[in-house]
């Protein structure tokens, strides 16, 4: 008999768990911590790792072999300039998971899956947040004025045209 060779199904087809993977180790290098059930972990776990492996030697081999798992240039780039030099002292272990308890509609044994140098928002990143979003709105607010002169604009036009229309009859 052949036990347990190699991975967990999860209970799903091929492309289902294929695709699922790789959606969760792109959200995992994109947020560095997701919540899932423990058996989704376990088996994302191992692929995450890999690819972390990987992207600590940034070479157009190692891009590319990366880039068949994830889709999203984005976090790609983000996995070989950020994530990859980050971990480059370490032998390996890259992730963590923590138990967090059961879900509440089926109890499923849920666990928080997070790259091992993941630091929690502090009180000074709250604090710049919202500096950003301040500075974000300002131009907003300029741009609410533009509408407006054009709308009056338009008025002066219509103004223009009705006596043009008057005159016309």
């Amino acid at each position: 008999m052949n036990h347990k060779t190699g991975f967990n199904p999860l209970s799903r087809t091929t492309a289902h768990r294929r695709a699922m993977s790789r959606n969760m180790v792109t959200s995992l290098f994109r947020f560095e911590r997701i919540t899932t059930t423990s058996s989704k972990a376990k088996e994302v776990r191992k692929a995450a790792e890999k690819l972390i492996t990987r992207s600590k030697v940034d070479t157009v081999h190692n891009r590319r072999i990366a880039a068949k798992f994830i889709q999203d240039e984005k976090i790609l780039n983000k996995l070989f300039t950020e994530l990859g030099p980050r971990m480059k002292d370490r032998k390996g272990g890259y992730t963590r998971i923590l138990k967090i308890g059961f879900r509440q509609g089926d109890a499923a044994d849920m666990v928080i899956l997070e790259l091992v140098d993941y630091k929690l928002p502090s009180e000074d990143d709250a604090a710049e947040k919202p500096a950003a979003k301040a500075k974000k709105s300002e131009p907003k607010a300029k741009t609410e004025k533009a509408p407006a002169k054009k709308t009056a604009s338009k008025a002066k036009t219509a103004k223009k045209a009705e006596p043009a229309a008057e005159e016309a009859k």
